[in-house]
């Protein structure tokens, strides 16, 4: 018998306060960033609303701000599945992360403060651990959160859902073109911003931040696959 990936974020590891929108919202998201949704996956209504014990009206309202977020897409009589980002909006997407964590990242620099540091340092073992025992959702969330730890840092509660959702995205993005760059790559890589932030070192945060991203992008198969027409059509030749 197979799990659906969202039945143990149903009863475990969200909040249990908010409303029943809410927490289907934070479970679809949740199961998209640590890649256990893949693109192009049916949410199916009477499924969700089975598993979170609600009416199908709450499950649409929680499709429908997923779809604002663009992490649903809504298909008139087919329903709901997981977004299958293009390779244009992959690519606007990394842009855009880019200039916000640079900005972020160059005002954290100046005014970082040895509690923030200790934070950091903390977040840096948890994913140190997660990787080390090859915990791929585990990994995968603190991977993402740390960017979202730097943002909530700056105390723009705005900014730090910006990037919250420019994450999400940037999971569904991963899993559609199949990123090759490794969680330990990632990892090592945070290290050594923070390591950087902590001499205040803003030109080798900055340097460090965009080969980190650089990296990720690049390491996405984002060119189109062209077929070879005479390759696939071209009789067998002896």
């Amino acid at each position: 018998m197979s799990v659906s990936p969202l039945s143990s974020s149903a009863s475990a590891g969200l909040p249990a306060g908010g409303s029943v929108t809410e927490r289907i919202t934070a479970a679809v998201t949740q199961a998209i960033v640590e890649r256990r949704l893949m693109p192009g996956t049916k949410l199916v209504e009477q499924q969700l609303a089975d598993i979170f014990q609600c009416s199908r009206t709450l499950v649409r309202q929680a499709l429908n701000q997923l779809s604002r977020d663009r992490l649903v897409k809504l298909e008139p009589a087919r329903g709901a599945f997981v977004a299958e980002p293009g390779v244009e909006e992959a690519r606007q997407v990394f842009e855009v992360r880019k200039m916000l964590e640079s900005a972020m990242l160059a005002d954290l620099c100046e005014r970082i403060t040895p509690a923030q540091l200790r934070q950091l340092r903390s977040h840096l073992k948890q994913e140190r651990e997660a990787v080390r025992r090859t915990d791929v959702p585990g990994r995968t969330r603190l991977l993402a959160d740390f960017h979202v730890v730097l943002a909530r840092m700056q105390g723009n509660a705005v900014l730090a859902q910006i990037l919250a959702d420019l994450l999400s995205r940037s999971s569904l993005i991963a899993l559609m073109y199949q990123s090759s760059h490794s969680a330990a790559e990632s990892q090592a890589e945070h290290e050594a911003i923070v390591d950087a932030l902590e001499a205040r070192d803003q030109a080798a945060v900055l340097r460090l931040l965009d080969s980190h991203l650089g990296n990720v992008e690049a390491n996405l198969r984002l060119h189109p696959r062209v077929q070879d027409l005479k390759a696939v059509l071209a009789p067998n030749r002896p």
